[in-house]
C-alpha cells in the first residue's frame, strides 16, 4: 500500500468516526527536515572540542 493509499483510507475512517481528514501525505516533510538539520547542527557543536 502506498502512501496516496493509506491517506485515502485514514480519511474514511477518519469520516466514519466524525473526526476531521489526516493531513496529506508530505505536508510537513519541510519541517521535519528542518527539525533534522537543526538537531544534527546542536549535535556536532557539542561535540566540537572547546577552543584553547
Amino acid at each position: 500500500m502506498d502512501t496516496v493509499q493509506q491517506h485515502m483510507l485514514d480519511s474514511y475512517r477518519a469520516a466514519q468516526h466524525g473526526e476531521g481528514p489526516p493531513p496529506p501525505p508530505g505536508a510537513h516533510d519541510r519541517e521535519v527536515l528542518r527539525t533534522i538539520r537543526r538537531r544534527i547542527r546542536v549535535w556536532t557543536a557539542a561535540r566540537r572540542p572547546p577552543y584553547s
